[in-house]
C-alpha cells in the first residue's frame, strides 16, 4: 500500500469531515435561534393574551362606569322632579280642600236660611250669603293642576344606543406594513425608511419604527450586540433618522402599525448597508504628552515629566540593586497611556506631538471630522504615511499633508506639505472635515458645517496613508463613522478637472 496515498485519503476525509462539522454547526445555530424564537413567541402569546383580557376588562368597566354615572344622574333628577311636583300639588290640594270646606259651610247655611219664615230675616240672610259667595275661595281658585303627572326624565329612549352596542365590532389588528427597500435612502449619515400598507386601513393611528445596528448582512439574528432602538408616534409612512454614526456595516429596520386599541405585528426586517469610514486613534503612536481616551486627545504637560521621574527612579533602584543592570531595560510606560500594541519606538517624541489613526487608507473615498480647541497653541490635521519618523512634525516632510493652525508667537492658518506652507485666507472653522480619495490622490479639507472648501492637495500616494493629528497645549475630538457628504461629492465632481491647491504643495 502506498503510504502517501493513505495520507492523501486521510487529508481528504478530514477536509470532508470539517465541512460536515461546519455545516452541522451552522444548522445547529439556526435551530437554536428558531427554538429561542418559538420560546419567545410562546411567552409573547401568554403576555399578549393577558394584556388583551386586561384591556377588555378595562374598556367594559369604563363603559359600565359611564352607564352607572348616567343612571345616577337620571335617578337624582327624577327624585328632584318628584319632590318638586309633590310639593306643588300638595299645596294646591290643601288650598282646594280648605276652599271646599268653606263652600260646604256656606251651602249648609244657605239651606238653613231657606227654612226661615220671617221675611226680614230671610232678606238679611240672603244678602249675607250673596256677599259670602262673592268672596268664597272656591271662586278664586284655578282648577288647573300646577304640575303634570308625567316625569320628563323618564322619557328616555336607548333603542338607538342598543342598536349601536349590538353592532359594536372590535378594532381589528392593523395590517402588517411592508418596507419598500428600493425607496429607502442612505446618505449623509441619515437613513430614510419608506413603507406601505398592503390593505387600506383607515383606522391606523400611528406607526412604530425600530432599528438596530449590526455587522451581519444575512437574516436578522435574534441575539445581537446592539439593542433595538425605538421611534414612536410616526404619522406618515416614512421616517428619516438623522445624525447617525455608522460604526457598523448594516442597520436592521422593522415597523408596525397601531390603532387606538392595539399594535399589529412587525414587518419583515430589512437590512440596509451603511458604509462609512471608521477608525480609532492608535494610542501606541501618541506622544507621551498626549492623553488619548477613545477619540479624544488632550495635551498633558506632565506626561513626559512623570515618565522621566519614574524612569530615573527605576534606574536608581536598578543601579543600587544590581550595578550591572542595563538602564535601557528600566523604561516604564506612562500610566496615562493606553497599553501599547507595538514597540515604544513607534511613539512620537521630541516636538512631534502627534498621534495617528489605526486604519490604513489604501483605496476608495473616506471622510472624517475633527473638532479642536481653537485656543490651542498649535493644531494640525491631515494624513501621513506610516513611515513618518517619530521626530517628524506633520507637514515638514514629504510623508504628510495637513492644515496647520498656529497660535504661538503669531497667528497663522496654513496648508503644509514637504516643509512648504500656503497661507489660507479664510476664517478658522469650528470643525474641519477631511476628505481623502486615495485612488485619485485627492486630499481636501472643508468647513464641516458649511461644506466650504478650505484647501485641497493633488498628489499621487505611493503607499497607504493614516489619519494624522498633532496638538500642542490644547485638545481635539475626532468624529468617525461618517459617510462622504453629498455636498462634498458634488464639489468633488464640479472640481474634478481643477485643483485649488498650490502646485508647490502637491
Amino acid at each position: 500500500m502506498n503510504p502517501s496515498g493513505g495520507f492523501a485519503m486521510a487529508d481528504h476525509n478530514k477536509m470532508c469531515l470539517r465541512k460536515i462539522i461546519t455545516t452541522l454547526a451552522v444548522k445547529n445555530e439556526e435551530v437554536q435561534n428558531f427554538v429561542y424564537l418559538l420560546q419567545q413567541t410562546l411567552k409573547n402569546v401568554e403576555d399578549n393574551s393577558e394584556r388583551a383580557l386586561g384591556d377588555l376588562e378595562v374598556e367594559y368597566s369604563s363603559l359600565y362606569n359611564i352607564l352607572d354615572e348616567l343612571k345616577e344622574n337620571m335617578v337624582t333628577k327624577i327624585k328632584q322632579e318628584r319632590a318638586s311636583k309633590t310639593y306643588e300639588l300638595q299645596n294646591q290640594l290643601t288650598v282646594c280642600t280648605k276652599a271646599l270646606e268653606s263652600s260646604e259651610e256656606l251651602l249648609e247655611f244657605a239651606n238653613q236660611t231657606l227654612d226661615h219664615t220671617d221675611p226680614d230675616g230671610l232678606n238679611q240672610a240672603a244678602k249675607q250669603i250673596k256677599d259670602s259667595v262673592t268672596m268664597a275661595p272656591a271662586f278664586r281658585l284655578s282648577l288647573k293642576a300646577k304640575a303634570s303627572d308625567n316625569m320628563s326624565h323618564l322619557m328616555v329612549d336607548f333603542s338607538q344606543e342598543q342598536k349601536i352596542l349590538r353592532s359594536l365590532k372590535f378594532l381589528p389588528v392593523p395590517s402588517i406594513p411592508e418596507i419598500d427597500t428600493p425607496e429607502c435612502l442612505v446618505a449623509d449619515n441619515c437613513v430614510t425608511v419608506v413603507w406601505r400598507i398592503p390593505e387600506e386601513d383607515s383606522k391606523i393611528d400611528h406607526y412604530i419604527l425600530e432599528y438596530r445596528k449590526t455587522n451581519h448582512e444575512g437574516a436578522p439574528r435574534l441575539k445581537e450586540e446592539h439593542p433595538w432602538m425605538v421611534r414612536e408616534g410616526i404619522k406618515e409612512m416614512e421616517f428619516t433618522l438623522s445624525g447617525l454614526r455608522f460604526d457598523t456595516q448594516f442597520i436592521n429596520f422593522r415597523v408596525k402599525a397601531c390603532n387606538k386599541a392595539v399594535a399589529g405585528e412587525f414587518s419583515e426586517t430589512v437590512t440596509l448597508e451603511t458604509n462609512a469610514f471608521n477608525f480609532s486613534l492608535d494610542a501606541s503612536t501618541a506622544h507621551q504628552n498626549l492623553k488619548v481616551e477613545d477619540l479624544k486627545v488632550e495635551w498633558d504637560a506632565s506626561g513626559g515629566k512623570v515618565q522621566e521621574i519614574k524612569v530615573r527612579g527605576k534606574e536608581n533602584r536598578s543601579r543600587t540593586a544590581s550595578p550591572a543592570h542595563s538602564p535601557a531595560r528600566s523604561i516604564i510606560q506612562s500610566p496615562k497611556r493606553m497599553p501599547s500594541a507595538r514597540s515604544s519606538r513607534d511613539r512620537f517624541t521630541a516636538e512631534s506631538y502627534t498621534v495617528l489613526g489605526d486604519t490604513l487608507i489604501d483605496g476608495g473615498q473616506h471622510y472624517w471630522e475633527v473638532v479642536f480647541e481653537k485656543d490651542s497653541k498649535a493644531f494640525l490635521v491631515g494624513v501621513a504615511y506610516r513611515t513618518l519618523g517619530k521626530f517628524d512634525q506633520l507637514g515638514k516632510t514629504n510623508a504628510s499633508w495637513c492644515l496647520h493652525l498656529n497660535n504661538w508667537l503669531q497667528v497663522s492658518f496654513t496648508a503644509k506639505h514637504n516643509n512648504k506652507a500656503k497661507v489660507l485666507d479664510i476664517s478658522v472653522p469650528d470643525r474641519v472635515g477631511v476628505y481623502c480619495n486615495y485612488s485619485e490622490g485627492h486630499l481636501a479639507f472643508y468647513n464641516a458645517k458649511t461644506k466650504q472648501l478650505i484647501h485641497s492637495f493633488r498628489t499621487k500616494f505611493t503607499q497607504p496613508v493614516l489619519p494624522a493629528f498633532m496638538v500642542w497645549c490644547g485638545s481635539f475630538i475626532v468624529q468617525t463613522g461618517l459617510q462622504v457628504p453629498n455636498a462634498v461629492k458634488s464639489l468633488q465632481k464640479r472640481n474634478s478637472g481643477t485643483s485649488s491647491s498650490n502646485a508647490s504643495l502637491t
